[in-house]
């Protein structure tokens, strides 16, 4: 793990005694107490995430939405400063560079993409290959991010964000204030399934946000660590690249297609992934339930019992 990035709240794990384990190039924490306590937490009362090492786009200028309508799979045109959604960078094979999160900062002016830590690179290259003449910058330095997952994280976001009450946002909503003189973007978002949210806080402002996270008297947050956060997203069946998909599966295939706008605009792919619907899909994504104790892990393959 020599070669490995740390986020800025590396030295925070080792002081929690977290296992560290390298993913996408970060040394990060896998667990702390167990994955099963960690799951159970979260679910019950209010996780904390270290998701610094995803990566941030930047996309400005008056062309951002013409360049974000071309690179993405949903309807930029149709977010208000404030939201956001969930959206996919096709390729232009049908199949998926990454799935992203898209925040409007400023209507037709100002967009933070977040995407997956092990695609960053390759995300702001081929975005900036295909770019439609916007102001496109990799801001992944500049920022730490910490996920509050959870029955009581919106109260815990209340009470320390106060006045800004982010219980009252509706979801997939993001706001920019204060933290300690720190810059703070704060949004309705996650990974869970639980209500929470995902804040953007400045590099330098991250480990003191945390900290006051993990010490705030009224909510008692703990941290969690990546082997929860994988368990916590696949019983919600969400989709993790790499995994679930990759850039040969063609989003309908995965259950996509509700981040796919194709009467409203033109995107990379567009014709190839809407061809291989028209021709019926030859696979599917889908869950299933274990009957016995083992684990299915990845790549194992599944037969039908005659």
């Amino acid at each position: 793990m020599s070669n490995s990035h740390k986020t800025p709240l590396y030295n925070e794990h080792v002081k929690l005694n977290a296992r560290i384990v390298d993913f996408a190039g970060w040394m990060m924490p896998v667990q702390y107490e167990g994955l099963k306590e960690e799951h159970a937490y979260t679910r019950n009362h209010v996780g904390l995430f270290d998701v610094s090492h995803m990566g941030e786009i930047r996309v400005k200028g008056p062309k951002a939405v013409e360049a974000l309508q071309w690179l993405t799979t949903n309807d930029v045109a149709t977010l208000e400063k404030g939201q956001a959604h969930y959206s996919l960078l096709p390729n232009d094979q049908g199949g998926l560079v990454d799935d992203i999160f898209v925040y409007c900062l400023e209507k037709n002016a100002d967009y933070l993409v977040c995407v997956n830590a092990s695609n960053k690179d390759k995300d702001f290259t081929w975005m900036t290959k295909n770019n439609k003449g916007a102001d496109i910058t990799d801001e992944s330095s500049s920022w730490g991010q910490i996920a509050i997952q959870g029955p009581k994280a919106l109260q815990l976001c209340d009470e320390i964000f106060a006045p800004l009450k982010i219980s009252e946002l509706g979801k997939n909503q993001i706001r920019v204030t204060k933290f300690k003189n720190f810059t703070v973007m704060i949004a309705t978002t996650g990974y869970t399934g639980e209500k929470g949210c995902e804040i953007f806080v400045e590099t330098h402002g991250t480990a003191a946000l945390w900290q006051t996270l993990i010490d705030w008297p009224t909510v008692k947050a703990k941290a969690i660590g990546l082997g929860a956060r994988d368990s916590l997203r696949t019983e919600m069946k969400f989709s993790l690249y790499g995994h679930e998909i990759d850039d040969t599966t063609n989003p309908y295939e995965a259950g996509l297609g509700w981040a796919i706008k194709p009467n409203a605009k033109d995107f990379l792919g567009k014709a190839t992934i809407l061809k291989a619907k028209e021709q019926g899909l030859k696979r599917k994504l889908v869950g299933f339930k274990m009957l016995e104790r083992g684990i299915p892990r990845q790549g194992y393959e599944i037969k039908k019992e005659t």
